[in-house]
Order: C-alpha cells, then sequence, then structure tokens
C-alpha cells in the first residue's frame, strides 16, 4: 500500500470508501450510523488542502481507505479513518494511523488523538491495540470538549464513546 495526500478528484472514492466501511455498524445495531452521509467534498477540501487527508492506495493507485486529521492543542486529531471492507484486517488502518503519527512527530505534535465508540470491536479495542489509551474527563484540553460538544450535536452520544490518545 502506497500512503498519500488524497486528491480532489478522489473525493468520491474516499466517500465510497466511507460508505462501504459504514454498513459494518448497521449489522450491530447501530443503523444511523450506517445510515450517516460521508463528508461533502467541501468538507474535505480544508483536510486535502492542509495536506492531512492520506489515502491507502492499492497496486493500481486505487484508494482502499483514507484518513482525515487535524490540529488540536498540540496533538493530531484523527478525524475520520475508514478502510473499505474488502480491504480490511490487512494493517491499512494501522499504516494509516502510524502514517499520521510520524506527520505528527515530525510537526512537533506530542500525540494522536480521536474519539471512538467504546463497544464496537473495530474502535475502541482496535485503537488500545496500536497504541491508544482512553483519556479522562479532566485530561480533554478545551479542544476536545468542543469536539465532544460538536459530536454531541450530531447525536454520536447515543452510544458509548470515548477519546484516546497516542502519545508520540
Amino acid at each position: 500500500m502506497r500512503i498519500r495526500v488524497a486528491t480532489v478528484a478522489e473525493f468520491p472514492a474516499l466517500q465510497d470508501i466511507e460508505r462501504a466501511a459504514g454498513q459494518c455498524f448497521r449489522d450491530i445495531g447501530m443503523p444511523e450510523i450506517a445510515a450517516d452521509e460521508p463528508f461533502s467534498a467541501e468538507e474535505l477540501l480544508p483536510y486535502q488542502r492542509a495536506g492531512r487527508a492520506w489515502l491507502a492506495a492499492d497496486e493500481t493507485g486505487r484508494p482502499v481507505a483514507y484518513l482525515l486529521a487535524e490540529p488540536v492543542d498540540g496533538g493530531l486529531h484523527v478525524e475520520q479513518v475508514s478502510v473499505h471492507p474488502e480491504r480490511a484486517r490487512r494493517g491499512i488502518g494501522r499504516s494509516l494511523l502510524d502514517h499520521a503519527a510520524a506527520r505528527a512527530s515530525a510537526e512537533g505534535m506530542g500525540a494522536l488523538t480521536l474519539t471512538t465508540f467504546t463497544r464496537v470491536p473495530w474502535n475502541a479495542p482496535y485503537y488500545a491495540r496500536c497504541g491508544f489509551r482512553i483519556l479522562d474527563d479532566a485530561e480533554l484540553t478545551p479542544g476536545l470538549r468542543e469536539i465532544a460538544r460538536h459530536e454531541a450535536a450530531h447525536g454520536l452520544d447515543r452510544w458509548p464513546r470515548v477519546f484516546m490518545r497516542r502519545d508520540l
């Protein structure tokens, strides 16, 4: 897999990856998550312009996974990571996380952070295996608290969620 910044022309492929990956939530009783629309091209553009919309491409150059991230309070916050189900369980998501960690470290950031569902096997338990730990409420920075408010406004707090951090 080759990891690189996504092009604007690849935004539809990223959206298709997220839709396909989201279908797994339907099988575990979270159809609202499965039905949630992916980031629009307008929403993807700032990540792409900042060089923080990374994709993993297969041997033909076709995107099979992607990760979006943005700086938040001295760390790099992973806003979205999606792997197409046909390519799942091959280390692609971990490679994207490692790539983001290397970029964050090179930019002087001290951590990767993310929010995730606690009871979804490919969420919090997976991230723990990738070196993330759950943050207590006292460890949340103002920027992370704002992310929590934004997620709650979109109904994501309907299911148990946590913030996680991977120190770099």
